[in-house]
């Protein structure tokens, strides 16, 4: 994960200082990773990745929950990344909170509405080209829906993808438009990988690249102090990502189906999370 705190690093030393939304950040502008799967799965090892909520999350999305509940049974736990950020949202502002997130990345994925009342399961079309088309180069599912931001609690980070097919192997390509480069980013880099394996593994292809197009990438200044302990630490040799392998269909995969074998890692350099 050297390419990771390498990145770290550049926008230590070259980003500009800007007073955002919620806090100060320094950041550069759309910078892309590239990972190999091939090489490791690319989970942390400067600090512990919280694998749990990553596939968790993930699979809350492919169920094309809204439902903050949900995610909190997925990942057995009282709270989830979403409920701080969904109790502060504007959202709803005079209603209580029921764990409703509004019309956020799942749903867009799963159901997105079109103008003349259908909806549209962007996942299971991209699965289907995948299969039969795999030169098409419509292969994409967003969840930046401009008509539909003032319902979400938050609106989509990890805003498009889209998917490449050559010789048996499948890449993926996310575009990120806010990037929490501690927190955040680590996180996205485990579901995007993780999310190209399930796939592959539903269509026949082998997982090849993973590549994150980060646009505002920025590191929170409550974060700088952190992000020095963690830069010098060595990166450890990657993991290996073992998914159940009967699992053929893109809603079959449960938490139990997905695993990090033999993951090691620094241990965790705790940070708040900014809302």
């Amino acid at each position: 994960m050297k390419i990771y705190n390498d990145l770290l690093q550049r926008i230590m030393d070259e980003g500009v200082d800007r007073v955002g939304r919620n806090a100060t950040t320094r950041a550069i502008f759309a910078h892309q990773m590239r990972f190999n799967m091939a090489d490791g799965f690319p989970a942390m090892t400067t600090k512990k990745l919280a694998f749990k909520a990553v596939k968790s999350e993930l699979l809350w999305f492919l169920e094309g929950s809204n439902d903050d509940n949900r995610l909190k049974e997925l990942n057995g736990s009282e709270k989830t990344i979403w409920t701080a950020n969904a109790q502060a949202s504007y959202w709803k502002p005079k209603a209580k909170f029921d764990g409703d997130l509004g019309r956020i990345y799942g749903v867009q994925w799963r159901s997105w509405q079109t103008t003349d009342g259908r909806t549209v399961d962007q996942l299971k079309e991209a699965i289907e080209k995948i299969k039969k088309d795999p030169s098409n180069r419509r292969i994409i599912v967003s969840a930046w829906n401009p008509g539909e931001i003032d319902q979400m609690a938050l609106p989509p980070c990890h805003m498009l993808f889209q998917f490449f097919v050559a010789n048996g192997k499948l890449s993926l390509h996310m575009v990120q438009r806010s990037c929490d480069m501690f927190l955040g980013v680590p996180f996205n880099i485990a579901s995007y990988s993780l999310l190209l394996h399930m796939v592959a593994q539903v269509t026949g292809t082998t997982a090849h690249e993973c590549i994150l197009t980060l646009n505002d990438a920025h590191i929170y200044h409550e974060h700088f102090d952190a992000v020095k302990e963690q830069l010098p630490r060595e990166p450890m040799k990657l993991c290996t990502l073992w998914l159940n392998p009967e699992v053929k269909d893109i809603d079959g995969f449960t938490m139990d189906d997905i695993k990090l074998e033999n993951y090691e890692s620094h241990p965790t350099i705790a940070a708040k999370m900014i809302e």
